[in-house]
Formats: C-alpha cells, sequence, structure tokens
C-alpha cells in the first residue's frame, strides 16, 4: 500500500496541474485539439520509456474493442469535454467537479461491474466529498453562477473516467501497464483526431508559441505519459475505485500549485479540508482483509504467468 499512496500522490501533483495547462491551450487549439495533442505527446512519451526499456508490445495479446472502449471513456471523450467545460467555466470550478469521479466510480462499479463496497468504502467518498467543499470553500450559489453548460460537460467527463476504469479493470488486466497507457494512449489519439477535423473543423496545429509549447509538454508528456502509468499501476495494483481516488487530492495540489505560481494564500479551511480529504482517501481505500486478499491473488499470479 505504500507504493500504491506513493503512486497516488505523485499523479495528483501532476494533474493539479493540467487544468492550468488546459485553461491555456483550449483557446488556442480548441477542445479537440487539446484532446489529440494530450494523447499524441502521452503515446509518444511512452513509446520513448518502452523503446530504453526494450519492452515490446505484443499485438497479439492487445483485444482491440476493450483497448479502443477504454481509450475512448478514459481518455479522448473526457479529455475533449474537460477542455470544452473550461470554455465556460473556471479551472478551479472544473477540479472541484472532477472530485466527483469516486462516486460515479463506485456507482457504475456496483450497477454494471458487481462491485460490492462497505459501508466503510461508501462513508470515506463521502467524507472527500465534504473535505473538498471545505477545501474550495465552494457555495451553492457559487455553482449556480458558473454556466450550467460547462458544468455539465465536465460532470459527463467524471462519468467517463468512471467507466473507463472499471472497463480497464476488467478487460485489460493481463497487459503490462506502459502496453495499457501506450495503446490506449494512441487510439484515444487517433479518436481524438477524427474529432478535431470533424467538430473543430482545423489543421494540425503548428506550435508557434514558447508558452504553449511548455503548456503541451506539461500537459502532455506529464500529464498523460507519465500521468497514465502511474494511473494504470494504481488501477491494475488496487482497484478502479482506488484509482479514482485521486481526484479528491487533485484540488488539493492544485492549492498549492496556485499557492506557488500565482502568490494565492492556503487559508485555515483549506488546510481542514485538506484533513477531511486524505482522512477520505484512507477510509475509501483501507480494506485490510481484502487488500491482503488482492495482494495473494496478484503475488499467485505474477509466478504463475507465462508472458
Amino acid at each position: 500500500m505504500r507504493k500504491l499512496y506513493g503512486a497516488l500522490a505523485s499523479l495528483s501533483i501532476i494533474w493539479g496541474m493540467s487544468f492550468f495547462f488546459i485553461k491555456i491551450l483550449v483557446d488556442e487549439l480548441g477542445n479537440w485539439g487539446v484532446s489529440f495533442w494530450r494523447c499524441f505527446l502521452g503515446a509518444v512519451t511512452l513509446l520513448l520509456v518502452m523503446i530504453v526499456k526494450k519492452e515490446w508490445i505484443r499485438w497479439r495479446e492487445v483485444p482491440f474493442w476493450p483497448v479502443f472502449f477504454v481509450g475512448l471513456f478514459n481518455n479522448a471523450l473526457p479529455w475533449g469535454l474537460i477542455a470544452l467545460s473550461e470554455t465556460f467555466i473556471s479551472s478551479s470550478m472544473a477540479s472541484f467537479i472532477n472530485a466527483a469521479t469516486p462516486l460515479w466510480t463506485m456507482v457504475i462499479g456496483s450497477v454494471w461491474f458487481s462491485v460490492t463496497l462497505t459501508k466503510r468504502q461508501w462513508g470515506g467518498v463521502i467524507l472527500g466529498f465534504v473535505g473538498i467543499f471545505i477545501l474550495t470553500d465552494v457555495k451553492i450559489e457559487n455553482i449556480l453562477s458558473e454556466n450550467i453548460f460547462g458544468v455539465m460537460m465536465m460532470m459527463a467527463a467524471t462519468i467517463c473516467y468512471g467507466l473507463g476504469a472499471h472497463l480497464s479493470k476488467k478487460y485489460l488486466q493481463h497487459l503490462s501497464v506502459p502496453h495499457i497507457s501506450f495503446t490506449t494512449l494512441t487510439i484515444a489519439a487517433v479518436i481524438s483526431f477524427v474529432c478535431m477535423q470533424i467538430f473543430n473543423g482545423t489543421p494540425v496545429y503548428v506550435i508557434q508559441s514558447s508558452e504553449i509549447m511548455f503548456a503541451l509538454i506539461g500537459l502532455g508528456v506529464f500529464g498523460s505519459g507519465i500521468a497514465y502509468l502511474l494511473y494504470y499501476y494504481l488501477v491494475k495494483e488496487g482497484s478502479a475505485e482506488f484509482a479514482s481516488l485521486v481526484t479528491y487530492i487533485v484540488p488539493v495540489s492544485a492549492t498549492f500549485w496556485g499557492a506557488l505560481l500565482l502568490d494565492e494564500t492556503i487559508s485555515a479551511h483549506m488546510m481542514l479540508g485538506l484533513l477531511f480529504i486524505f482522512g477520505g482517501v484512507y477510509l475509501s481505500s483501507y480494506n485490510k482483509r481484502e487488500n491482503k486478499h488482492i495482494g495473494e491473488v496478484e503475488n499467485y499470479e505474477k509466478e504463475n504467468r507465462l508472458f
């Protein structure tokens, strides 16, 4: 669990910056342009990692349709929706709504994937969601003042994340983490490119600004390539629900990034919210008996795996 929590914290730091990068890029590239470049640069990064490690994909073991739908629901579609939402709502509001991902992941798991959740886990999710309200000092009137279309698009992205996580857990467990990340990002890049041509009506963008270049590297190389190595590691070695908990911590890291880069102040209610969020993450992910059983099963599978 120590490695899982470390990966969770690292992923939250990387994704905490993503909302800032999206805000910079969306006006220049359009929402599907942001999704395409994020997927494309992420896939290129992972390809370089696999070349260095001399880790080759056995394409006969890659199921096309599961990879296609995971790439669609976990990358292309939510990233396009998030970029679209940030043309109507603030990046901070987007990061707040993104914290609904664990709720949708648990609901989808319970309804469609026969996932049994304990009262402790449900309580942890609720506690973490309360922490998000405290952290961001969000009031109902503030939510209603935001553009409702942008809020709906961001909420739709969280539903996509929940579905994509469970599809990955169910159908792609036999693939390694780099292979899952690379294949799904490659498929997502193709989907995003087609959507960019249909809906944005733009050719491939030529980068002309150092600011755009910096944002693309941050969002594509780190926010997609490196981040999805961590994300699929969390799904594969933990669970879809555990991986989705990163969305609780992302607003925390976004708050600290804002304090570091924009001189925003960190107030007492933010620190209180931080404690609630970490408590929620702990309660939602901790099940001593289940974790022990999962670890024993995974160790057995690794010892007896032929490929």
